[in-house]
């Protein structure tokens, strides 16, 4: 069965993803304000940031079977780090990540514009960040592709490697902005026939070795 799916985002890192899916998708990309309240936790920003997303996307397209909007936040000993200002931002944020761990939290937001119905999925994958040297931190920078990048650097940047992959037990694609198997999953609890076989199809695109899908298609994380 083909699931009609309006994924309410421009980022490009997510279209990237879904096209691994081989669903019938259509892209709306959605803005929203994402000025951090007071006192919000991370976890809580990314879903109502996702869910804001969900309901603009729907808004413009209430035929479409189904919504999905994502929203990813990093987060540092419970600070949260959003897209650099600028260059000396991005520098800062990747000095302070610099060899050590921090967390990356996506809300998945699945709406049914027909009936309102909404489902919400969660994931967290601890991020240990290499000890990369600061003169590689700048030629990264030069280069452009932190600066639209929450936490102000992207694990497929493998030029640079900001990531200690060897470390990493966790989802990639999670950190890339779309959890796939989380993706499958509740897709699945929605009535979806899945015939893709995502986890392989991640493991090739990515190049990463997975240890958690088993655990996250079964619901235990």
């Amino acid at each position: 069965m083909t699931c009609m799916l309006l994924l309410a985002s421009a980022s490009p890192r997510r279209r990237e993803l879904i096209e691994l899916t081989d669903w019938d998708v259509e892209i709306c990309p959605v803005s929203v304000d994402e000025i951090v309240q007071i006192d919000e936790r991370a976890e809580a920003l990314a879903i109502r940031l996702a869910r804001a997303k969900a309901r603009a996307a729907a808004d413009e397209c209430p035929a479409c079977e189904l919504v999905l909007a994502a929203d990813t936040v990093v987060v540092d000993g419970g600070t949260i780090l959003g897209k650099p200002l600028d260059a000396i931002d991005a520098e800062r944020m990747l000095l302070i990540l610099r060899g050590r761990e921090h967390e990356v939290i996506t809300a998945l937001v699945f709406l049914k514009p027909a009936s309102g119905e909404e489902m919400v999925e969660t994931c967290k994958t601890v991020v240990p960040m290499r000890a990369y040297d600061k003169g590689a931190l700048q030629a990264y920078i030069a280069g452009g592709s932190p600066l639209d990048k929450a936490g102000a650097y992207g694990i497929q940047d493998r030029e640079f490697n900001p990531v200690e992959l060897s470390q990493m037990q966790g989802c990639f694609a999670n950190v890339m902005g779309l959890p796939l198997c989380h993706l499958q999953r509740a897709l699945g609890r929605l009535g979806h026939d899945l015939t893709a076989d995502l986890p392989t199809r991640c493991k090739a695109y990515t190049g990463y070795d997975c240890s958690v899908y088993q655990e996250i298609l079964r619901g235990k994380l």
